[in-house]
């Protein structure tokens, strides 16, 4: 270790933290799991060549390195442990370009989501990806998971945003991948394999991102309350089915409304109710809420619409209070799968399904654009307890029967490890290692995490 913290220091001096409280920040991220022990060293890169360094010095002495953002990552992808390096590319955050004529800027990764459409909005320009952690999720983060968020069903995902990315190997070598054009097919699509590859194929320091015209019009929000979750689920797969495409639509169950109303201090809603909240825009928001307001209203809906901006801002910071209004329960495993649209409410039922049987209570919301469910387990401790973990084997399990997938946004980490190969099969897991093993020959890169050990 000393050999190591000696060669690290000799190239990139004041970067290399030891303190104690910086390494055990770098040991957790938002899932509330923490490596047992710190890491070696937390290296504050400020540039493609303290990356460069840090990889090179890594290479040569086998250490392990785990790349570094806001540390906002709910499955703890970028969790350091011993004898590990943490890399932060936090103060990487340049916005490098802007070409609004060709609808792209290129960027480092260290920059926040929000920050950086505060700063495109000046050019009438925007990225779409819309993560519920965007004020405090760094763009680099976003790449690494894959994420997505509110506004995905309507204007795409992180994978569908980004046209190339700069790449530092294990070795320390520098590629670049992807292309600025908008159609680019030569050789393998190495940019989309990076993307929510969590740090295990490469270090992404910069980025070339595809942006859009800002929407024009003005936004429409409504809600919809239900007598229980089931209707829900399937007033807004009914809202999928007729055709109208919403900006956002959110799902929130009875517990997790009852525990945003509580943190909000709002007044308790029904007993078993819950609740969409939907958001139209650009020139036809109007039409657009009023046509998604009578499918709701058909499917047995209250619907109340915003009246102004005002309101409609109290009525999404409901939503956006969740995950504030779960900590408040106790330790929350936040966890992330998505099915068909169409199989919402039959996921629902298994949801019910698995707090019987296990007896707990599993608060849910979801994005009902896309099909993408977010469970919360919560318990008291730090240590998640053996029953929880078996009643969240159950609905990964679920979700993958009905044509789901074990993650939408967050990523597999170290939390989902064990069902990686539940859902890829034998075959596709030998493939995906051995190309984890053809960018990383000898393992440094954020070991551990996504694949677990070799069966």
């Amino acid at each position: 270790m000393s050999d190591v913290l000696g060669l690290l220091r000799a190239e990139l001096g004041e970067r290399v933290d030891t303190d104690p409280g910086s390494l055990d920040e770098a040991r957790a991220d938002k899932s509330g799991h923490r490596s047992p022990e710190r890491g070696i060293a937390v290296v504050h890169a400020a540039s493609v060549a303290d990356v460069q360094a840090t990889m090179r010095i890594a290479h040569r002495t086998g250490t392990p390195v785990v790349v570094r953002g806001a540390g906002t990552g709910l499955a703890g992808g970028a969790n350091t442990g011993r004898g590990e390096i943490a890399l932060s590319l936090r103060s990487m955050d340049r916005i490098v370009e802007v070409r609004a004529d060709d609808l792209l800027a290129v960027v480092e990764p260290g920059i926040l989501n929000a920050a950086l459409n505060e700063r495109l909005a000046a050019h009438g320009l925007w990225w779409a990806p819309d993560p519920a952690s965007r004020d405090i999720s760094t763009v680099g983060g976003n790449i690494a998971t894959g994420a997505g968020g509110l506004l995905c069903a309507k204007y795409g995902v992180v994978r569908d945003a980004v046209l190339g990315l700069d790449v530092v190997l294990a070795d320390g070598r520098l590629i670049s991948v992807g292309h600025r054009s908008v159609k680019g097919v030569t050789g393998y699509d190495l940019t989309a394999l990076m993307i929510g590859s969590e740090g295990t194929l490469g270090v992404v320091v910069g980025a070339t991102l595809k942006l859009r015209r800002l929407v024009p019009g003005t936004t429409r929000t409504l809600t919809a309350t239900f007598p229980d979750v089931r209707a829900a689920a399937v007033a807004s797969a009914a809202v999928t089915a007729s055709g109208a495409q919403p900006a956002i639509m959110e799902l929130m169950d009875a517990e997790s409304l009852a525990a945003s109303h509580a943190l909000l201090g709002l007044p308790s809603p029904l007993a078993g109710a819950a609740q969409l909240t939907v958001q139209t825009d650009g020139i036809a928001a109007a039409d657009e809420q009023a046509a998604i307001a009578a499918v709701l209203t058909a499917a047995g809906g209250a619907v109340r619409l915003a009246t102004d901006d005002a309101e409609a801002a109290q009525l999404w910071q409901v939503r956006r209070s969740m995950h504030p209004a779960m900590e408040r329960l106790g330790t929350t495993l936040i966890e992330d799968v998505s099915v068909p649209r169409s199989a919402l409410p039959a996921m629902f039922d298994e949801i019910a399904r698995i707090e019987t049987e296990f007896g707990v209570t599993i608060p849910t919301v979801c994005h009902a654009g896309d099909g993408n469910l977010h469970p919360n387990f919560v318990f008291e401790g730090e240590g998640v307890p053996d029953h929880i973990w078996d009643a969240a084997g159950a609905l990964f399990r679920a979700a993958l029967a009905l044509g789901g997938t074990l993650t939408g946004e967050h990523g597999i980490g170290v939390l989902k490890s064990r069902w990686l190969a539940d859902e890829l099969g034998a075959d596709q897991d030998a493939l995906q290692r051995g190309i984890k093993a053809v960018f990383d020959p000898t393992g440094i890169l954020n070991p551990g995490k996504v694949f677990a050990s070799q069966p």
